[in-house]
């Protein structure tokens, strides 16, 4: 078991990946020969060579149109967004054309390609480079979507991400890059769809995904120890497909849910969760569901106000408190 940084966990995913089949290819913009913007893929083009760590332009509408056909044709292509918010100019690409084939082509055609880089806020860039868009996406059948909050798990998820024959988005954080967790050092996989309990609880259950779990987990802490409140921590992982069951089997079991979402709060992934609970554990509840999501603005430039429009440990206690 070592001891390594979040980015450290997807570069062993990657390389094992490479090794073990030979339709695995990189592609992105920085990806090879700058060893990729966040240092994510570094050694891998040295390693692997011209034809399994491709650079392209910058043009995300053109090097993820070419990673949707070719996966099609039989390749598993890793594509590297070097923000998540410039998916938009390929839209048409992820949702029309890798999300519906093989639903128009009678399962005829699979499209396993991951899309992958960072989908965060905080980080000074502007609202332009900021947003989340996993509530998007996951509205679009045909469409898989992964948070991973650790190590240990952005591996597990990605080495699967990488074998599913559907497309699925990969939502990084670079606030999440530098943590450090353990990895084990034989070969693991971690299946797209199952939640992880990461803290048991018993008063209120926090049910977060990507870097908002380590702000549940973070809260959960101060509240036992100030408050006497046991919060249970759910990380979803996985938002589509998304388990139900570990979700409902948490609230059932604390009958309170604050849920953690660094989403805009409109449409944000917590109002699907929300629904869900009302709909299938509502008589189970003892409280209503509360929320603590971004602010509902577009992202804040301003150093000192930046930080606070995302989810912090203090607004998760407030909540909690409001039910608890």
């Amino acid at each position: 078991m070592a001891l390594i940084e979040y980015r450290e966990a997807l570069n062993q995913a990657f390389a094992e990946e490479i090794e073990r089949d030979p339709n695995v290819v990189l592609i992105g913009e920085e990806v090879a020969q700058y060893d990729g913007a966040y240092k994510v893929t570094r050694g891998l083009w040295k390693k692997f060579g011209d034809k399994r760590v491709v650079d392209t332009p910058i043009s995300e509408a053109a090097f993820i149109g070419m990673g949707v056909g070719a996966s099609m044709l039989g390749l598993r292509p890793v594509i590297e967004l070097m923000f998540w918010s410039f998916a938009t100019v390929a839209y048409d690409q992820i949702v029309n054309n890798a999300g519906q084939i093989r639903y128009m082509s009678g399962g005829l055609i699979n499209c396993p390609i991951v899309i992958r880089g960072p989908a965060n806020g905080g980080t000074g860039v502007g609202a332009t480079h900021s947003h989340t868009p996993e509530n998007w996406l996951a509205a679009i059948p045909g469409l898989k979507v992964v948070c991973a909050a650790t190590a240990y798990d952005a591996k597990g998820l990605m080495k699967s991400a990488i074998r599913d024959n559907d497309p699925v988005m990969f939502m990084e954080n670079t606030l999440l890059y530098g943590e450090r967790g353990e990895v084990p050092d034989e070969e693991y996989l971690i299946p797209l769809g199952v939640a992880d309990v990461k803290r048991e609880g018993t008063d209120v259950s926090l049910i977060a995904h990507g870097r908002a779990v380590l702000t549940a987990l973070k809260a959960a802490e101060i509240l036992a120890a100030e408050h006497d409140i046991s919060a249970e921590v759910v990380d979803l992982r996985s938002i589509r497909p998304l388990d139900e069951e570990t979700v409902l089997n948490s609230v059932r079991k604390t009958h309170r849910a604050v849920l953690v979402d660094e989403n805009k709060p409109f449409c944000g992934t917590s109002a699907q969760i929300s629904t869900l609970i009302m709909e299938k554990a509502f008589d189970d509840l003892d409280a209503p569901v509360k929320r603590v999501c971004s602010l509902d603005a577009p992202a804040i430039y301003a150093p000192a106000l930046e930080p606070l429009q995302l989810p912090t440990p203090d607004r998760v206690i407030r909540k909690v408190k409001e039910i608890c």
